[in-house]
This record gives C-alpha cells, sequence and structure tokens, in this order.
C-alpha cells in the first residue's frame, strides 16, 4: 500500500471544487483520495499540520525558459525546478528556444526524461512552429506531440509568413493542441528596447511602440479564427491588444491570454535609471497600459497569470542597456506579486488561484492537475499570504538573479510544495 500524507488544518481554496474554507486533504501515494472537512490523523502515515495557512493546487507556469539544452550556465532543468518549487509552481512549460531548437522529437524526448531525472515538478516542453525558429518551415510538430510537447510555438519569433502561420494552426488543431504566439509586428518594432513614448524620448532610448503589438495580435487572431485553433496570446501587456482579444472572445474565437506579474506590476519608469533587470520583451509599458493588464484580469479577459522566467547571466546583464538581452526571472515572485491583485481588490483568492491552476490546466489539456479532486495528482502549493520576506540572492533558487525585484520586500510565502504526493519543497 503507497504511503499516506495528510495536509490539516489549512484554508482550501480550490475554484475545480468551489472550496474556499478550512479542510483535509489525504493524498495515497502521488493521488490525491480525499477532501473533507476533518480526516483522522490515523488514516496517513505522515502529517503535515497547515493550520493558518493556503492550501491550493499546485501553479502551473504556462511559459518560461529553461535553457537546457545549451545555455546551462543561464539556467538548466535542475535549477530551474528547484526556483519553481519555491514559488509554489509544480507545472512548468518550457519554450523552444533551446540550443539546439526544440523543434524535433529528440530535443523533446531530452527535456522529458531530464525533468523526469530530476524529478520536482513537471516540464511539459513547448515544440516550435518552424524549424529553428526561422519562420519557413514547419518543424516536426507530429513527432514532438507524440514525444511529449503539450502546445506549438516559435516564442519570440512568432512566424511573419501567414500562411505558415496557417498552415502551422492547421496542423495544430488537427492534433488538438493550442499554438501560443508572441504577437508582435517586429517591422514596426525591430531595433527597440523600451517602451516607445516621452520616457524613451528623453532617455534616448529606441522604442517599441505598443501598436507593434496591437498589429501582431489582431493578425494572429484572425489568422486563428480562419483555422479555428486554439491561440493562447502569451505576455499581453498593451490596452490595444486586450481590446482586440476581447473583441476575438465575443465573436467565438477559440483564443486565450496571459499576462506576467511584472506588465500588471511595473511601469517604464522601472528603466528610468537604465536598470537593465527591467529590461524585458514585451517591455515595461505606460500606466495606463498596466492598469488594462489589471482590469483583464479582474473582468476575464485574461485567463492566465504567467512568468516568462527568462533568465540570464550577470556578465550578459551588465552592460549598457541597448545591448543588455531582454527578460527577467520570475518563479519565486509570482506569488507575492499577484497576492497584490487580491489585495487591491482586482482578484479574489479564489479567482487567483484559478488563473494560477485550473485555467493554464485547462489550456493545455491536461484534467489530472490544477486541481485538488480525488484522483487528481497530489500536486499541492501551501502558502502564507501574509508573511513577508526579502528576495536576496540566497533566497533565489535559480542560477540568476536578473530581477528588478532583488532585496525588495514582497508579500505572501510559499511554505511547502507538494508533487506527486511528496514534499518537494519547505521554506
Amino acid at each position: 500500500m503507497a504511503k499516506r500524507l495528510l495536509i490539516r488544518g489549512g484554508t482550501v481554496v480550490d475554484p475545480s471544487l468551489g472550496l474556499n474554507g478550512r479542510a483535509d486533504i489525504l493524498i495515497e501515494g502521488s493521488t490525491v483520495v480525499k477532501v473533507e472537512k476533518e480526516i483522522p490523523k490515523a488514516e496517513a502515515e505522515e502529517v503535515l499540520d497547515v493550520g493558518g495557512l493556503i492550501v491550493a493546487p499546485g501553479f502551473i507556469d504556462l511559459h518560461s525558459h529553461l535553457r537546457e539544452p545549451g545555455q546551462e550556465w543561464k539556467e538548466d532543468i535542475e535549477s530551474g525546478s528547484h526556483a519553481a518549487v519555491a514559488g509554489g509552481i509544480t507545472s512548468v512549460c518550457c519554450m523552444a528556444n533551446t540550443d539546439p531548437v526544440n523543434d524535433n522529437p529528440v530535443v523533446t524526448r531530452y527535456i522529458v526524461e531530464r525533468a523526469k531525472e530530476v524529478g520536482l515538478c513537471d516540464v511539459f516542453p513547448v515544440g516550435a512552429i518552424t524549424k529553428g525558429l526561422k519562420g519557413e518551415e514547419l518543424a516536426e510538430i507530429g513527432l514532438m506531440v507524440k514525444a511529449g510537447i503539450v502546445a506549438i510555438s516559435d516564442d519570440g519569433e512568432t512566424p511573419k509568413d501567414s500562411k505558415v502561420l496557417r498552415n502551422a494552426m492547421d496542423y495544430a488543431r488537427s492534433l488538438g493542441i493550442p499554438v501560443f504566439t508572441h504577437s508582435e509586428d517586429k517591422t514596426l518594432s525591430e531595433g527597440g528596447h523600451m517602451n516607445e513614448g516621452e520616457l524613451s524620448s528623453l532617455l534616448g532610448i529606441p522604442g517599441m511602440p505598443p501598436e507593434a503589438e496591437e498589429i501582431g495580435t489582431v493578425r494572429d487572431l484572425i489568422v486563428a479564427k480562419l483555422t479555428g485553433v486554439h491561440i493562447h496570446v502569451c505576455h499581453v501587456s498593451t490596452e490595444g491588444a486586450l481590446k482586440a482579444i476581447e473583441a476575438a472572445k465575443r465573436e467565438g474565437v477559440r483564443v486565450s491570454c496571459e499576462i506576467t506579474p511584472h506588465h500588471f506590476t511595473l511601469t517604464e519608469e522601472a528603466v528610468r535609471e537604465f536598470d537593465t533587470n527591467a529590461k524585458m520583451c514585451p517591455p515595461l509599458r505606460s500606466k495606463r497600459d498596466v492598469e488594462a493588464c489589471r482590469e483583464a484580469l479582474k473582468n476575464g479577459v485574461a485567463d492566465v497569470i504567467a512568468t516568462d522566467h527568462a533568465p540570464h547571466s550577470e556578465d550578459e546583464k551588465l552592460v549598457e542597456f541597448c545591448k543588455a538581452p531582454f527578460g527577467i526571472i520570475g518563479f519565486q515572485t509570482m506569488l507575492p506579486l499577484s497576492l497584490e491583485l487580491v489585495r487591491k481588490g482586482y482578484l479574489s483568492l479564489e479567482e487567483m488561484v484559478r488563473k494560477l491552476s485550473l485555467n493554464p490546466a485547462k489550456i493545455i489539456n491536461r484534467n489530472d492537475i490544477g486541481t485538488l479532486k480525488p484522483g487528481a495528482r497530489a500536486n499541492v502549493a501551501i502558502f502564507d499570504p501574509d508573511e513577508t520576506f526579502t528576495l536576496t540572492r540566497e533566497e533565489i533558487r535559480s542560477k540568476s538573479v536578473n530581477t528588478p525585484f532583488l532585496n525588495k520586500t514582497l508579500r505572501g510565502r510559499v511554505k511547502f510544495t507538494v508533487y506527486n504526493g511528496k514534499i518537494v519543497f519547505k521554506s
């Protein structure tokens, strides 16, 4: 008989169960077997008392970069997994821009097997749309699906050729997987390093106009409507793009979208001092765009909170602003920044959990995660929403420390993470 773990005394928040209240969870092996108001301690070999804490389905991050294979000095699957579970994340979708690119089943299988060896969390590969992310010839999508990909995306290089994109979307629809898009008209934004506006002019930094994201989003939505595929728009950052997505949803387009914590927390003012740890793509936007992102999460236009965790070494970031790469880490800041939306009244705690667990699971067609229903896999995030901590270098589990929140005090701390019935993180 498999070992039984009892998680006892916490406040269970699970939208799939309609539950927000005191309850116990009994786990046998890697599976949830019972969720009840009170379960006797005698039913389990191990008891985890979590009184005063929130117990939720393990979080699912639809958008991350683990850098392995090929750029392990920035991050690898092991270090990324440690950082993920420290943030309550039990499932990670990793993008295809590895070296070599994940555009074939050999690379896909390597990622899947390496993640199993590490064994701390799910790592779901996202396969490339095109070979080498070049936007020309379709990747080996069917074979990658068999090897374990859950979606396709050229990440920052969504195909410029609409016919190539249409073919990929037709193929993805037939295979039952979503297409993740980085929606941007690069002919308009190429050469830019921050949001285009008064501040970019003042700083003398070439800008990336919000309209580039809006144009790219509209194009991608039109092709998605044509093909009937499920399109998931990554890291939406502008009011215009969100309006386009809202209109597409009303028209019946199968579209979902995500917003990152940095895009609903920070404005372009974070780069005023030329801080390369505040440089990302899409860039931090105006105060109006930040408010639009918060409202989109509140009203349901935005379905998911995802990190776009993008590690870079200090050497890469310690250069002049326009030479630095785009991207910041985000696994360990996702929960505290998301909780700020709860405190400010944009989301209830249940809605926050929905956007961190249940909704992402639905997008990648997984009904065994994102829920604590009996029979589901026992992936659990247990956190104190009020405990504060300082995000020091010592706290960060990633190999990289490129975050604008370094040495900042954050509120909301993961205390335990359970993966497949095993406690894989204790704060």
